[in-house]
């Protein structure tokens, strides 16, 4: 129990960043945990930019940024809290986490 209401205190304490923009008939939704913003991620051969012009938008908690999964067609997001928020609203499964430099990633896309 305890644990449980941890883990809620910290996606709704946690700010992230989330960017809604439309892409041709899909509305894209790009989310990052705040701290990762500008961050770039390397993993071997992968290298993954938490791009400011792509990620940056509105300044919110992970539970609010999760809120806006329902109008979005498209959501690509990365960071621990925001993954961990949308783990717990079942919003992606667990096996859908990729791991880059121990960051976890997901995307969602809604045919």
């Amino acid at each position: 129990m305890a644990t449980e209401k941890k883990r809620k205190n910290l996606s709704t304490n946690t700010l992230v960043y989330a960017n809604m923009q439309r892409q041709g008939k899909s509305m894209l939704l790009a989310i990052c945990d705040a701290e990762l913003l500008g961050k770039v991620l390397r993993d071997g051969k992968i290298v993954f930019e938490v791009r400011e012009t792509f990620y940056r938008g509105i300044k919110m908690s992970a539970e609010e940024a999760v809120d806006l999964v329902g109008r979005s067609t498209i959501v690509n997001m990365i960071g621990p809290h925001i993954i961990q928020e949308a783990l717990e609203r079942k919003l992606i499964h667990p096996e859908a986490i990729l791991k880059i430099s121990g960051i976890p990633h997901a995307q969602i896309v809604k045919m």
